[in-house]
């Protein structure tokens, strides 16, 4: 990276072995010099990526001098054989192989070992299919990290657009229930103080869409709007939080209004998803705030059926990879806050 760069390096966790994690991971350190990339180490099955790429491949045992391998070969914290591997089919091993990973990846963080968690693609399927209970990765994240499902905050980020869904992976039905006055103000604060900290803006300024059409049109479209986000936006802004709202969602996103702003509060999943990936489909990230680790990971599944076909295109891993290591090089140097 050019200029400030993190002190250590990042931890890249592999995800499925079956997937296509191992292939964007080794096309990501081969495009480490056009893409400035600072230091990482892959986590996971290091057959996973010998066995479909034939670029220099060093195991590693600790960190020590993961910096001065990533030079000359990819340096792979192999951890054990995910089993017999064939591409496209995930297995109880490759599972098991894949939270292994996960798990060493949070550690190596939460000990400063290395200074950053970018995670790749995981089948919740099959790591259901051994026990695995938690939604997704970020929530077994905030677990080992001691923080409470509820304030681990998904934000989408690229240049010029991040996004945070207030609620995430519910039914939409649920979602007038669940989108709480409380939720919104706690929300607001994680990702103002992210901001702040990571992203090193002064004074952020936030803009939340309104849940129905044309922001519930004065009542006459839905009462959410006045009954629990105005009641919240006030006091958000009591707090000395920049906030605007409710919005109407359908013009939020028009280039005029979303610049500006530095987050864009979404009420649920798709209101907030769906236009970032029209905008962003290849070089999003998914990052989380909230945590005392920086988080992030490419915005893709495991995508089994391209799996080892060379299709996989690393540019979500790169960019997820570049975020974290802006937002660590943040941290650890205390950039000087933007105006």
């Amino acid at each position: 990276m050019s200029g400030l760069s993190p002190r250590r390096p990042l931890a890249v966790t592999m995800g499925d072995p079956a997937g296509v994690g191992p292939e964007v991971a080794a096309h990501a350190w081969a495009l480490r010099r056009e893409h400035d990339l600072p230091p990482f180490v892959a986590i996971g099955d290091a057959a996973a990526i010998e066995s479909q790429w034939e670029g220099p491949v060093r195991r590693v045992s600790d960190m020590d001098g993961v910096a001065e391998i990533f030079h000359n070969a990819l340096p792979v914290l192999h951890l054990e054989e995910s089993g017999p591997l064939t591409l496209g089919q995930p297995t109880p091993a490759g599972a098991t192989c894949a939270l292994h990973a996960l798990e060493t990846g949070i550690g190596l963080t939460r000990t400063q070992a290395t200074s950053a968690l970018v995670t790749g693609p995981v089948s919740k399927h099959a790591l259901h299919g051994i026990g695995y209970t938690h939604p997704g990765q970020t929530e077994f994240i905030a677990e080992r990290c001691g923080v409470t499902a509820t304030n681990a905050v998904m934000m989408l980020a690229a240049p010029g657009l991040r996004v945070v869904p207030l609620t995430v992976h519910i039914p939409l039905a649920a979602v007038p229930e669940q989108l709480t006055a409380e939720i919104i103000v706690a929300k607001a604060r994680i990702v103002a103080r992210g901001l702040r900290r990571d992203f090193g803006i002064a004074s952020p300024r936030l803009a939340i869409a309104g849940l129905n059409p044309h922001a519930g049109e004065n009542g006459q479209l839905g009462s959410e709007e006045a009954e629990i986000m105005a009641p919240a936006i006030a006091q958000i802004a009591a707090e000395g939080i920049i906030i605007d709202g409710p919005l109407a969602a359908d013009s939020l996103f028009a280039p005029d209004v979303r610049k500006h702003y530095d987050a864009l509060l979404c009420g649920y999943h798709d209101q907030a998803l769906a236009p970032f990936k029209a905008l962003h489909f290849h070089d999003g990230v998914n990052l989380t705030l909230g945590l005392p680790i920086i988080r992030t990971s490419p915005d893709h599944g495991t995508a089994f059926n391209i799996a080892g076909s060379g299709r996989a295109d690393p540019g979500p891993t790169i960019a997820a990879i570049q975020l974290a290591g802006k937002l660590a090089t943040n941290r650890e140097h205390s950039v000087a806050p933007a105006k």
